[in-house]
């Protein structure tokens, strides 16, 4: 119950302040934002193509690492590391998927130097009401799907993304507060680490 009120007070905020925050903000001021965030940890709330709602925490180490954690029952886990996307499913009993980092839209966010205007798989950018909307897909794969990320502002907070497959399911994650500027463990995200332990 408390998931799913936070769930629609933020989905509430975000078209509350509509009226005070309807321009854009620039693709400059969102790379500096993000450029900002070394290491950072937040809780997330998850809405699945079917309504049902996931719950857990990320953590992000740039460049290049995140870690999406689910909280039990759901023994899922979604890493970045060495250049690779790992996907490891509920059951926990077996290797995980392996993706090229640079192919997905997660890529954008966890660059060395992060330069939204620059880059090709920015494909849109856009004010809608209370928030700015980047989205963002891989021009050579624009069958993979494509990631909106949405801000507030007018100061720059990455609030939620949606996931948009090709079949035209999507799933939404909203996020909770940032804690950012603490220190984690590279083991957080190494792969093979975190392969052995699910094995044990």
């Amino acid at each position: 119950m408390k998931t799913i009120r936070y769930v629609l007070t933020t989905l509430l905020f975000l078209t509350q302040v509509a009226p005070v925050f309807a321009e854009k903000i620039s693709l400059r001021d969102l790379s500096a934002y993000l450029n900002g965030i070394k290491t950072a940890q937040f809780e997330f709330s998850q809405i699945n193509g079917d309504g049902s709602i996931s719950e857990g925490k990320i953590y992000i180490k740039r460049p290049g690492r995140m870690r999406f954690e689910y909280n039990p029952p759901n023994n899922a886990l979604v890493l970045a590391s060495a250049g690779r996307l790992a996907i490891f499913d509920d059951k926990g009993n077996q290797d995980p998927v392996i993706y090229p980092l640079k192919r997905t839209p997660l890529a954008i966010i966890l660059a060395k130097d992060i330069d939204l205007a620059s880059s090709p798989m920015v494909v849109g950018h856009k004010a809608d009401g209370a928030v700015t909307v980047v989205s963002v897909e891989d021009p050579g794969h624009p069958d993979q799907g494509r990631v909106d990320f949405v801000f507030i502002g007018p100061d720059p907070v990455l609030r939620q993304w949606v996931v948009s497959d090709a079949s035209g399911g999507s799933t939404t994650m909203i996020l909770g507060d940032f804690q950012t500027g603490m220190a984690l463990g590279s083991s957080l995200f190494n792969i093979t680490h975190n392969t052995n332990s699910r094995r044990d």
